[in-house]
């Protein structure tokens, strides 16, 4: 049964939470806090068999479920900020020179570095060769007459769980799509 994917967790609103394991699942419509289902993949879950009436539990789930719990990620509100989840929000480009590079030969660039006050946040970090972050150094792209590619942003919830998912089922990519292009407010 581990060769069931991450299932996606929505909240009653229909707006993506969080890849949740097929265990954590289980456990929401066991608890019957699932409210609706979406996508067309299901996966039937077995489980023990009943001492009183010798047959085996079974559960089914969804894909894609809505749960009406109230979720604590939709309070921080910006997604966490990785090397990994970088480099895919950028396509493994270096947003200095152009060119796609494997995952190990990138670097993480604070645009406006951190040993000049620059924050560790999605709005001001970028991917960058190597070459090219050691070029930059400790200045600005300006200084440095290095220009930007592409405006560093926060990818809202939707883009972020499909950044840091790597095996994201059809159902779960469209539903996901879908919300990815709406910009979210930050104040």
């Amino acid at each position: 049964m581990d060769t069931i994917p991450a299932i996606l967790k929505v909240d009653a609103g229909g707006m993506p939470v969080a890849w949740i394991h097929w265990h954590t699942a289980v456990t929401l419509y066991a608890r019957e806090l699932v409210r609706w289902e979406a996508g067309a993949e299901r996966f039937l879950i077995r489980g023990g068999i009943n001492a009183r009436t010798g047959l085996q539990s079974t559960c089914e789930i969804g894909s894609i479920i809505a749960v009406a719990d109230r979720s604590r990620r939709h309070v921080r509100g910006v997604p966490l900020l990785t090397n990994r989840t970088l480099f895919q929000r950028d396509r493994n480009l270096c947003l200095y020179c152009g060119s796609h590079f494997a995952t190990h030969l990138l670097t993480r660039d604070h645009v406006v570095p951190a040993s000049r006050g620059g924050a560790s946040a999605w709005e001001n970090c970028v991917t960058a060769c190597r070459t090219c972050n050691q070029r930059k150094d400790d200045r600005t792209p300006e200084e440095a007459n290095m220009r930007l590619l592409a405006v560093p942003y926060i990818p809202n919830l939707a883009e972020y769980l499909i950044l840091s998912n790597r095996r994201i089922l059809a159902d779960q990519m469209e539903f996901l799509q879908a919300h990815a292009g709406r910009r979210q407010r930050h104040q």
